[in-house]
């Protein structure tokens, strides 16, 4: 069985704005955070900037200018994210445990988990899903959600990329153990499988 994206198939395509694609059995990496992680005065620069650049860059979009697009817009977001802004909740053991449980509640069944860090404002995952993506997303954000009772906590939507190849696979399991190398120990949960524990 094929575990990486495969051209030749068919991409499920869910959002209109920047669209998740689902693939069956294909690995994804998936990004979220929480709802006022991101200054609202940054990320309304970010909005105008991407604005512009958009109209000059109409869908769909070649490998090569979504690369741009990383490049550009998402590594500025990500960097904005390790500069821990907003109320950090998931820094609490207590609520990151609400998170690691509802995770790991459909491990082996909707799910196969290959690595994931919950950092104070925001979550990586990488894994396979065996279940539509935003469906999974869903119902990850609501339990959670509920579990902690603080209204809604988390951003709409996520950013998601498949995953093409083992190297891509390899790069993405260091990234995500990089992610949480300047936090203190106590303020993050940093899950491997053994496949990924492989990773050097």
């Amino acid at each position: 069985m094929r575990e990486f994206l495969d051209p030749t198939k068919e991409i499920h395509k869910h959002g209109a704005i920047l669209p998740h694609w689902h693939q069956e059995n294909a690995m994804q990496f998936v990004t979220f955070r929480l709802a006022d992680a991101m200054p609202s005065s940054k990320l309304r620069i970010w909005k105008e900037e991407f604005t512009i650049w958009e109209n000059h860059h109409p869908k769909p979009w070649s490998p090569s200018v979504r690369q741009e697009y990383d490049e550009r817009f998402v590594w500025k977001l990500e960097n904005w994210l390790d500069e821990g802004s907003g109320s950090c909740l998931l820094a609490e053991p207590e609520f990151r445990k609400f998170l690691e449980e509802t995770l790991m509640h459909d491990e082996g069944s909707r799910v196969d988990h290959h690595s994931w860090v919950i950092m104070p404002n925001y979550v990586h995952l990488l894994f396979t899903a065996r279940h539509p993506l935003h469906l999974l997303m869903k119902s990850w954000k609501g339990i959670t959600a509920r579990k902690i009772g603080r209204g809604r906590i988390w951003q709409q939507g996520y950013r998601d990329t498949m995953i093409r190849d083992a190297e891509h696979f390899s790069n993405a399991v260091r990234y995500i153990r990089r992610n949480p190398a300047k936090l203190k120990s106590g303020s993050y949960t940093l899950w491997e499988s053994e496949r990924a524990n492989a990773v050097e």
